[in-house]
């Protein structure tokens, strides 16, 4: 019983995060050659305010699997979804398919509601009319810690 109750916790989102500027680098980091920039910090940046625009509709996922790594949606990221915001094609959602959570993209053209991994090693998941689909809510970012 106190496992359920603390995985109910686990679902809260943030109503009000403490604020935290961090110094934000003026000169953007070269991920090709380097770079002599001189001037490393300009102003500051609040990763929470950066990451969540609804505190109150955004949750936090880890992510287990590599069917979305064509997304550069990877194993142990974590996901910034907002239920807030009304899902279209494209977007990548977590959904519920006959109460099963997943992470994928979200197809729907002419009648065909379809999830669509972004690994070709797993297949498009047709959401037929005998299936139950929720769409729980849209993916707005991600973050990982490294090392």
């Amino acid at each position: 019983m106190l496992e359920a109750a603390q995985a109910s916790l686990d679902w809260l989102p943030a109503i009000d995060p403490p604020r935290v500027f961090i110094p934000l680098g003026a000169a953007k980091v070269s991920a090709g050659f380097p770079s002599p920039a001189a001037d490393y910090e300009d102003k500051r940046l609040d990763i929470n305010e950066y990451l969540v625009r609804n505190p109150v509709s955004t949750f936090f996922f880890p992510v287990q699997g590599d069917s979305m790594q064509g997304a550069e949606i990877f194993d142990g990221d974590i996901l910034v979804v907002d239920r807030s915001i009304k899902a279209i094609h494209g977007h990548i959602v977590i959904a519920f398919v006959d109460g099963e959570r997943l992470v994928k993209r979200l197809h729907h053209r002419n009648g065909r509601v379809a999830l669509v991994a972004e690994n070709p090693a797993y297949p498009t998941i047709d959401i037929r009319g005998d299936m139950e689909l929720v769409i729980w809510g849209v993916v707005i970012g991600k973050f990982k810690r490294l090392g």
